[in-house]
């Protein structure tokens, strides 16, 4: 048997190739393997098995490969980048790592929370810039966060975790807006479920949890942002397409908000002349939410574990396309 990665992978994930004679060739090139290389690199290799990671997976490669690839492991939560029709018509079964990444991906967007309140990223700059002399009084002032309204988008594993961050450090007071209430959450939070317009108009931090769907595409929009408070600090750790970005830079701008801070952008990389980069209020990190030691290896061996359970003919453990095995 043979997998294809489309990145490199942590060496606990390698093992558990190694140990059942699988095996595994990785993408080492500098920049993200390109459509074309990627199909004509399955092909050509006869590769059983595709472990994803930062790449898009559309149906003219699902299409093109579907005589050979029996199984597609993504090492992400999300699976917007696939296109899972597509690999159910196919028959391949597809997995995700839910659950590893809760923690590191809740405490990144603490992180960002915390920053773009202190101007902390604006700050750091003016010292490399040589900015850092006699310091005024009322200029370059942040904000507390104690005893603020945390508004959750997505109360789900991660959102869960964000809100007890921010319950134990700063005693906020916890809202949310899901499909559906979240009982769990509730009792651990003490968290309320509102509308989404009442999460916008109350929510001094709002922070961002939710899935990539047709209905939360770029949900937070121009009008989205008129309806939060002036004061008002929007979070990010999801997926860059959730947020109009020119919306959101406009109601920087504007002051329609006070700030932002962001995992996640649209388009990935960003580009280094986005004006967000260059904005006080805003906090920018290059996707790092689930880039700790521990929840790489925790995502690398799950995502080997699925791949292993596919190309021995077994369920695979998190499973996305649950209908392919109704085929």
């Amino acid at each position: 048997m043979k997998v294809f990665a489309t990145k490199v992978i942590p060496e606990l994930a390698k093992e558990l190739f190694a140990n059942q004679q699988v095996i595994l060739d990785e993408w080492t090139g500098a920049q993200p393997i390109s459509k074309e290389q990627l199909t004509g690199t399955l092909i050509q290799g006869g590769y059983d098995g595709l472990l994803v990671a930062g790449v898009k997976i559309d149906a003219d490669i699902i299409d093109a490969v579907k005589a050979t690839v029996k199984v597609i492991s993504l090492l992400s939560v999300g699976f917007d980048n696939i296109d899972l029709e597509a690999a159910t018509r196919a028959g391949i079964p597809v997995s995700n790592t839910p659950d590893v990444l809760n923690d590191a991906t809740a405490q990144t967007a603490f992180l960002l929370m915390q920053n773009v309140a202190r101007k902390a990223f604006y700050n750091y700059r003016r010292i490399m810039d040589g900015d850092w002399k006699s310091e005024s009084f009322v200029k370059n002032l942040g904000q507390d966060l104690q005893g603020k309204t945390l508004g959750i988008f997505g109360m789900g594993s991660i959102g869960t975790v964000m809100a007890k961050l921010c319950k134990a450090a700063f005693n906020m007071d916890i809202i949310y807006h899901n499909r559906r209430p979240n009982k769990a959450a509730e009792t651990q939070t003490a968290a309320r479920y509102v509308s989404f317009e009442t999460l916008l108009r109350q929510s001094d931090i709002l922070s961002i949890h939710a899935a990539l769907t047709p209905e939360t595409t770029r949900i937070f929009n121009a009008e989205a942002f008129e309806k939060m408070k002036s004061s008002a600090i929007i979070i990010n750790t999801a997926r860059g397409k959730v947020i109009d970005e020119p919306a959101l830079i406009t109601a920087l701008e504007q002051k329609q908000i006070w700030g932002a801070g962001l995992d996640v952008t649209d388009p990935e990389p960003m580009a280094p002349d986005n004006p967000l980069l260059k904005m006080e209020n805003v906090a920018v990190l290059p996707h790092i939410g689930s880039a700790t030691v521990h929840t790489r290896n925790a995502m690398g061996q799950l995502a080997a574990e699925n791949m292993l359970l596919g190309l021995s003919g077994n369920r695979l453990k998190t499973i996305v396309n649950k209908e392919v095995y109704d085929r």
